[in-house]
């Protein structure tokens, strides 16, 4: 607020050596802690994911792909490339007029051009099974969107996940030391052995070490979110309120199952398999050709033109074209199996991520309303009667424990996020309204 109230531009209050004012600029500018910078660039769950989307270059490599296919798409239903035809007719190979071109009356050179017109179905299910292949492109393009924010998503919760367990050790380190500094003030008085005092200062050292494995352990989530983000080390927000519910209720995730990211792919699949049986099939129906050359002959002869026709003949459809529709048609269960079986594998996933999900809401409440309150009072309680002379095992044994449900705590939040995430990125953004 100081920045946005203040209308006296800094540099100019720091270039006046004078003003009292812009000496107590540079004094809070000195001592204004590096941690409310960190969170004033602190990523939310949601800009990671969208960075990493705009970022991926898995997505651009998709993108060409989609690409392809539509360049192919708008070629698959033309008449193929005409043919040039250059020729020698009738030219004497044997005999005194061998290779002459002139000797033979019927000799003649001959050029001309030949098309094809393959049958109107096959190129109509050429170009239908053509556009099977962009929606099959495009749905591999949105399965890898989802498959990335997902990603995204889990290595910022790694990260969160980190800070949150840090955050929470930090604050109980300083609880540590000040009961050892109590312990060493005792130890002066007389009041307390040396050996309480050492005992204190041995459980800072455990609270430091937890510290430095879990700084490590943020240090590789940082550079796996960076993996998605293209940056370095990253800080995420401390926001946890939406881990308590989902974006896209169980009935929803089951009732558009196809929609889900594991079966983008496979829906498409199917369609591009049931178009290439009809392209099997286009198969039998028959081609014909049409050309005309012109031949010149020498000696004044009178040029000529010739005009032919071809039709394609499928006299053993049995061996060929029955054959082809039948590995086409197989091809097609196979695909229709392989949904079905994504289709049961990703509802069962659903319905039991939603059921650990649900669990680890409950352990994460019981933890927040009963036990870290309990956890803490004991501690409290324990500091309170050592104050007053009480043992000192006993208030390590409840700063020890209060530290375990903290820890415990912080992991159960990490794995309620992560499980959360697997659920929030299944559908595509505009299928979950």
């Amino acid at each position: 607020m100081f920045f946005k109230t203040c209308r006296v531009p800094v540099a100019r209050l720091i270039a006046d050596a004078a003003n009292p004012l812009a000496h107590f600029l540079v004094l809070v500018l000195a001592l204004l802690p590096v941690a409310a910078f960190a969170e004033a660039f602190a990523l939310t769950l949601d800009d990671a994911t969208q960075l990493a989307v705009d970022r991926a270059p898995m997505l651009a490599a998709r993108s060409a792909g989609v690409a392809a296919a539509e360049q192919d798409a708008a070629r698959a239903g033309a008449l193929p490339d005409p043919m040039l035809v250059l020729g020698i007719d009738n030219l004497p190979v044997t005999g005194g007029e061998s290779f002459d071109l002139g000797a033979d009356m019927m000799t003649m050179k001959r050029v001309g051009l030949r098309q094809e017109f393959p049958a109107r179905a096959k190129r109509e299910a050429r170009s239908r099974f053509a556009a099977r292949k962009i929606d099959e492109a495009r749905a591999l393009t949105e399965s890898a969107k989802l498959d990335v924010r997902r990603a995204a998503a889990l290595a910022w919760i790694d990260v969160w996940a980190a800070q949150t367990e840090l955050t929470a050790l930090e604050a109980l380190r300083a609880q540590a030391a000040s009961t050892a500094e109590l312990a060493a003030a005792r130890v002066s008085g007389g009041a307390e052995p040396v050996a309480d005092a050492l005992a204190t200062g041995v459980a800072v050292l455990e609270v430091d070490n937890r510290i430095e494995s879990v700084r490590a352990r943020r240090a590789v989530a940082q550079a796996g979110l960076s993996r998605w983000l293209g940056e370095g080390l990253v800080e995420t927000s401390q926001e946890t309120s939406g881990f308590r519910s989902l974006r896209v209720p169980e009935t929803r995730l089951v009732a558009t199952v196809d929609r889900l990211s594991p079966l983008l792919p496979a829906s498409a699949q199917v369609a591009t398999a049931a178009a290439n049986i009809e392209l099997a099939r286009a198969e039998k129906r028959i081609d014909w050709s049409v050309g005309a050359s012109y031949g010149q002959r020498q000696g004044g002869r009178s040029d000529m033109l010739s005009i032919e026709f071809g039709i394609a003949l499928p006299l053993f459809p049995g061996n060929r074209q029955d054959r082809a529709v039948s590995a086409r048609e197989a091809d097609h269960a196979a695909a229709v199996a392989t949904r079905e079986d994504l289709r049961r594998e990703a509802i069962a996933s659903i319905r039991a991520d939603i059921a650990r999900w649900e669990g680890l809401k409950r352990q994460v409440a019981l933890h927040e309303d009963r036990m870290l309150p309990l956890a803490r009072d004991r501690s409290a309680t324990a500091l309170a009667s050592y104050r007053a002379g009480g043992d000192v095992q006993s208030l390590l044994n409840a700063q020890r424990d209060e530290l375990d449900v903290y820890l415990s705590h912080a992991q159960h939040l990490g794995e309620l996020g992560r499980v959360w995430a697997g659920l929030a990125y299944l559908l595509p953004l505009e299928d979950r309204s």
